[in-house]
């Protein structure tokens, strides 16, 4: 495999948030805490240090959903050691997708992993857990039932409502059997499917079956995975739930940071609501709003007064769910972490949030940009090499491929750009004298130029075009390529599944990552397979 690494201002496709954060842009820097290099982790610890975790209760959860499916004498031994003070965790999360989603779910807890493995090498009296929080109380069900592999979208379907966490596995069972069917009969593949399909099946809900999927990859590595629905880790977070939907604090103090943010020349992330939760039931996840001197769960019947929602927070914090601007702050309340590991979207969101982490008295971490990374197999190298490009070409759109290519591979050249040009010189000549002689005639001369350039325009394009038809079979390949690499002019880690890749490649595929994803590096990161 051969390596190459970009700066991420290299890449098209990623925000102006996430290039100005990766690259410390002074303009965002009111609105994060700490450095994201390796010595500020010495200021992390000392700061979480003081804050208060309930490690009991953390691992008494751990070792609980871990009873569902045995955890390797790793993760066994990381859980074991967040009861001390000098283990620190560093979190990654992400919903719980079908069959882990997009590819940048394994970048994730592979930059995860990597992170706390170079800790331990810098700050060796400490202890780092990776974990990775699979968030299964999402009701958007439509961002996570599917998943594409070979050209081909896998869908979960399913009549069931409310947390995806908690819907049946038995209605993966037709979505199984097409994937046992694509997979076909090989002996990798036969054994993927098994190992896919046997930790689904042994478990009721969605939720406990994404983490024990999570878990079975990574386990050797010491991820622990934590489902974060439990209610006596939402008994941890009684007094912020109070505040927020009692007093909705968060919309006026997010509000303000998301005016500053726009001052500094960004686009805002979220949109915080008056109140930042959702109600729980049976098949039932929906916002919780005050109306008419009540709090009321939209789209029912449900409703409380300011006393009877007290006492429903204190004796029933599981039926409380947090969104986006809450989440965060219930991880850090519940973990002794010190980093978040996330995608430049996702940071986007944090940023706004660090006045609010302020006014709830809970350490805001270090902001850690997740490793990106894209794969070009053997045949697509081989195909870039034979139309004579570079890995430095691919960020190119199609249209400039096609033209780069004709340009170096046609016979006449079919730019007229040196021909637009000598007219522009030309008709600049013809004006200079015009307007000594006649000023009037000067816009007659500039129409006529324009004409000019506009025939030189149209004659370019069916040059183009004439191009196109003789290289036919370069061009079609250029669009594969293309397509293959950024599936709709997106990152291909953002719509492959990794199944793909772990069938060709087997351990290899997970070796190669955790031997180049090292986010602190701030780098995306190209495999290309020319070997």
């Amino acid at each position: 495999m051969r390596i190459q690494k970009f700066d991420y201002a290299a890449i098209p496709q990623c925000s102006t948030v996430d290039v100005a954060y990766v690259n410390g842009n002074p303009a965002l820097r009111p609105f994060f805490k700490y450095d994201t290099d390796l010595q500020s982790f010495s200021e992390v610890i000392n700061d979480k240090s003081k804050a208060e975790i309930n490690r009991e209760v953390l691992v008494e959860v751990l070792l609980d959903q871990y009873a569902r499916y045995t955890p390797s004498e790793k993760v066994l031994a990381n859980i074991e050691s967040l009861r001390k003070d000098n283990t620190f965790t560093v979190v990654t999360a992400h919903q719980p997708c079908l069959f882990t989603g997009p590819l940048y779910y394994i970048f994730k807890i592979v930059a995860a992993i990597n992170l706390a493995g170079q800790l331990k090498s810098a700050y060796p009296e400490y202890n780092f857990v990776p974990v990775f929080i699979s968030g299964g109380e999402d009701h958007d069900f439509e961002e996570i039932n599917h998943c594409h592999l070979f050209g081909k979208t896998l869908t979960w379907q399913t009549d069931e409502k409310g947390p995806v966490g908690k819907m049946s596995t038995a209605s993966l069972e037709p979505v199984l059997a097409e994937l046992k069917n694509i997979l076909g009969e090989q002996e990798e593949a036969k054994a993927l499917y098994a190992r896919i399909a046997n930790i689904h099946q042994a478990h009721p809900d969605y939720g406990t079956a994404a983490c024990h999927l999570a878990h079975d990859f990574f386990k050797d590595h010491g991820l622990v995975v934590l489902n974060t629905f439990d209610a006596r880790l939402k008994g941890l977070f009684i007094d912020e739930m109070k505040e927020e939907i009692l007093n909705q604090v968060s919309h006026p103090i997010i509000n303000s940071t998301i005016e500053k943010i726009i001052e500094a020349g960004f686009h805002p992330q979220a949109t915080p609501r008056e109140i930042n939760f959702f109600y729980l039931g049976d098949g039932l996840r929906e916002r919780i709003v005050w109306e008419d001197d009540r709090f009321w769960v939209l789209n029912t019947g449900i409703n409380f007064s300011r006393l009877e929602m007290e006492a429903e927070i204190e004796n029933h914090p599981d039926r409380f769910s947090p969104n986006v601007v809450m989440r965060p702050l219930f991880q850090e309340k519940i973990l002794p972490n010190l980093a978040y590991i996330g995608g430049g979207g996702e940071l986007a969101y944090w940023l706004e949030r660090k006045a609010q982490f302020e006014h709830f008295g809970i350490n805001y971490p270090m902001l850690v940009r997740r490793s990106s990374a894209m794969w070009v197999d053997r045949g697509t190298a081989k195909k870039m090499k034979k139309l004579g490009f570079t890995t430095d070409d691919l960020w190119a759109d199609t249209d400039a491929l096609i033209r780069k290519y004709l340009a170096e591979n046609a016979s006449v050249e079919i730019e007229l750009t040196e021909e637009k040009k000598a007219v522009e010189a030309l008709f600049s000549s013809l004006a200079e004298k015009t307007k000594s002689l006649d000023p009037s005639l000067v816009k007659t001369v500039l129409a006529e130029q324009a004409k000019i350039l506009n025939s030189l325009g149209s004659l370019e394009s069916r040059l183009v075009r004439a191009g196109k038809q003789k290289h036919e079979t370069a061009v079609n390949q250029i669009r594969s390529i293309k397509e293959k690499l950024f599936p709709g002019n997106g990152l291909q880690e953002r719509y492959d599944n990794f199944i793909p890749f772990y069938l060709k490649y087997q351990e290899r595929f997970f070796e190669v990552l955790f031997d180049n994803l090292h986010p602190l590096e701030k780098k995306f990161v190209v495999v290309i397979d020319d070997e």
